[in-house]
């Protein structure tokens, strides 16, 4: 079941889209002890996200959720 996308999901969402990401650089920069604000948790189980070869990158369903360019 996918969740709503939340204002910090779209800008994780954009922020990996803006250039490759790794995962230590995703996971340093949006890990949350915060149970409220599992940002990048959120969008992984979501599948907005996923990794490969340790890149970060956007999925399909991801790429829904980003305003137009």
């Amino acid at each position: 079941m996918q969740s709503t996308a939340t204002a910090p999901t779209i800008q994780l969402l954009t922020w990996i889209d803006e250039e490759p990401r790794g995962y230590a650089e995703t996971v340093e920069r949006w890990r949350t002890s915060c149970p409220r604000l599992a940002v990048w948790e959120d969008a992984l189980a979501d599948g907005f996200v996923r990794v490969e070869n340790r890149r970060v990158v956007v999925t399909d369903a991801g790429r829904m959720l980003l305003p137009s360019r």
